[in-house]
């Protein structure tokens, strides 16, 4: 075999494989969706029903015209939205300024606080679930949309510090000291030359921080007593019950769901590549 033909080979290879995972990625999207469109005797089938012949919109009807729990789904859609996007502002502000005080600054305890960071990352949610249910209803957060932006804000923290810190670490410190020297201040030279130079960071640590709020379950049903504050995973567990499942249901209810987030990306992946030299180029 010439290495012409190897070569090609191997690329025909690589191009499957990647073919096969993104296909093992996408059809439960698909699934997903296919099924929030297909009549109820085509979802409790045995057969495999790739496609829905009998396309209907009821599922996706009933959901919007009766709602959850005597409420509309828009309302557990804008309390997700409040909690995700206050997560990604608060935690995004956070993260940008502990993480150039890392990179940035020699103190003592740097190198602790890292390793406390990742011990932190590593500790089930679960495990803090008494202790932050204890401490929200002291600081009289108990039922409160804040008190679901707090724990989320504490639980997307750590990660987002430790992927800003290595994006400020290759910022090379010659350009802020170029722009010292021209007579920019210190504020100016955050906002004019390190930030957006770790956009793409910034961007995506909210796409991690904004996924994690939006999908979180047990934090939002425990502090939560009234249905009102739910969020829609949290609407979504209601159409399981001790008689059956409503699967068209949850599949629209879902699919609604999955949209923002799909949104929301595509409003902030230019910002990844723009950010990458925006920072660097000299008016």
């Amino acid at each position: 075999m010439t290495p012409f033909a190897r070569k090609r080979l191997t690329r025909i290879a690589l191009n499957a494989a990647g073919l096969l995972v993104f296909l093992f990625a996408v059809f439960p999207v698909y699934w997903m969706v296919s099924t929030s469109f297909k009549a109820n005797d085509q979802i409790f089938t045995t057969d495999f029903i790739p496609f829905p012949t009998h396309f209907t919109v009821e599922h996706v009807d009933r959901v919007l015209s009766e709602g959850v729990a005597g409420n509309s789904i828009w309302l557990y859609m804008r309390n997700s939205a409040i909690v995700a996007l206050g997560t990604v502002l608060i935690g995004a502000a956070l993260a940008l300024l502990a993480a150039t005080a890392i990179a940035r600054f020699t103190f003592r305890g740097r190198t602790s606080f890292l390793i406390l960071l990742l011990i932190v990352q590593m500790i089930p949610a679960e495990a803090l679930l008494i202790p932050l249910f204890l401490n929200v209803k002291r600081l009289g957060l108990y039922d409160q949309l804040l008190g679901l932006i707090v724990i989320n804000v504490g639980l997307t923290l750590p990660f987002g510090i430790w992927m800003l810190r290595t994006f400020v670490a290759a910022v090379p410190k010659s350009l802020e000291e170029a722009a010292w020297i021209d007579g920019a201040s210190r504020m100016t030279t955050f906002w004019r030359v390190l930030f957006p130079l770790v956009a793409p960071g910034l961007v995506a640590t909210s796409i991690f921080s904004f996924i994690t709020a939006w999908n979180e379950l047990i934090f939002a049903l425990i502090l939560m007593s009234d249905s009102s504050g739910y969020t829609m995973p949290v609407a979504l567990q209601f159409f399981f019950g001790q008689r059956g499942t409503d699967w068209g249901a949850i599949m629209a209810g879902s699919t609604m769901m999955t949209i923002p987030v799909v949104v929301f990306f595509l409003l902030v992946q230019r910002r990844m590549v723009s950010g990458l030299v925006a920072g660097a180029v000299k008016g």
